[in-house]
C-alpha cells in the first residue's frame, strides 16, 4: 500500500490519475469500494499538498486568483461528499466513466474551444463578465465532482484549466493540486463524519503519496511540457477506457 501510495502520488502531482494505483491497492487489502473510495480521497490528501508545495513559485505568482478558486474548492468538496452518502452503488458505478470521457474531450479540444470562446467575449464585451460566471460555476461543478468521486479530478481540473485559459503546465498543475488538497480536506471532514474512512489502510497510503508526490512537482520541471501534456491525455484516455470497462 505504500508503494502504490509512492506511485499515485507521482501521477498525481504530474499528470493525474494516480488513484488508479491507490484505489485498487485499497480494495485489494480488504476495504469495501464505497469506503475505499473515501479512504483513498482521504491518502491522497497529503500527496495534493505535497504536491503544491512543489509548484509554490507558480503558485506565489498568481496568489491573486486563489482565494475565489479555493472558495469554490470547499463548497464543491464539501456538498460532492455529502451526495456521495446519498447516492447508491449502481448510480456511481453508471456516472463515473461519462464524467471522465467529457472530461477528456475537453482536455483534448478545449484549448481551440477556449480561443473561439475568447474572440467571442473580445467582439461582445457582455460575454466577458458571462464567461468569468460561467467559468465559476463550472469549477463549482468539477469540485463537487472531487468531493463526489476522487478518481479523475486532476485531469477534470487540468481540462477547466485549459478551457479557462492557463497555458503553463508547471501553474496548471499547482492549482490542479492546490483545489484537490483543498477538496479532499472538505470531503475528508465529511466521510469522517460518516465513518466511511479506513483509517489505518489509508495512513499507510498517505504516506507513500506524500514522498512521491512532492518529489514528481519537484522534478517536474525538468519534463519538456508537451512531453507532459501527452502523458496526461493518455492518462485520460486510460482512465476513461478503464472505468467504461469496470463501470
Amino acid at each position: 500500500m505504500f508503494l502504490a501510495g509512492l506511485a499515485g502520488g507521482m501521477v498525481n502531482s504530474i499528470a493525474g490519475g494516480g488513484s488508479f494505483i491507490t484505489f485498487p491497492a485499497l480494495i485489494a487489502a480488504g476495504v469495501p469500494p464505497i469506503a475505499a473510495n473515501a479512504t483513498n480521497t482521504f491518502a491522497s490528501c497529503a500527496g495534493y499538498v505535497g504536491g503544491a508545495a512543489g509548484f509554490r513559485q507558480e503558485l506565489w505568482t498568481h496568489r491573486a486568483c486563489l482565494p475565489r478558486i479555493l472558495l469554490c474548492a470547499s463548497l464543491g468538496g464539501g456538498c460532492g461528499a455529502w451526495l456521495l452518502l446519498q447516492t447508491s452503488s449502481v448510480t456511481f458505478n453508471r456516472v463515473v466513466p461519462w464524467l471522465l470521457l467529457f472530461a477528456t474531450i475537453l482536455l483534448v479540444w478545449g484549448e481551440p474551444l477556449q480561443q473561439r470562446w475568447r474572440l467571442t467575449a473580445g467582439t461582445y464585451a457582455a460575454l466577458s463578465r458571462i464567461t468569468t460566471a460561467l467559468l465559476t460555476v463550472l469549477l463549482l461543478l468539477v469540485c463537487t465532482y472531487g468531493g463526489f468521486f476522487n478518481a479523475g479530478l486532476g485531469i477534470i481540473l487540468l481540462a477547466y484549466l485549459t478551457f479557462a485559459g492557463y497555458q503553463d503546465i508547471h501553474l496548471m498543475n499547482g492549482l490542479k493540486l492546490i483545489v484537490s488538497a483543498m477538496v479532499a480536506l472538505w470531503a475528508i471532514a465529511v466521510f469522517g463524519a460518516g465513518d466511511l474512512i479506513a483509517w489505518r489502510e489509508g495512513a499507510i497510503v498517505m504516506a507513500g503519496t506524500l514522498v512521491g508526490g512532492y518529489g514528481a512537482a519537484r522534478t517536474a520541471r525538468l519534463v519538456n511540457p508537451e512531453r507532459v501534456r501527452q502523458v496526461i491525455i493518455a492518462v485520460a484516455a486510460g482512465m476513461t477506457a478503464y472505468f467504461f470497462i469496470w463501470g
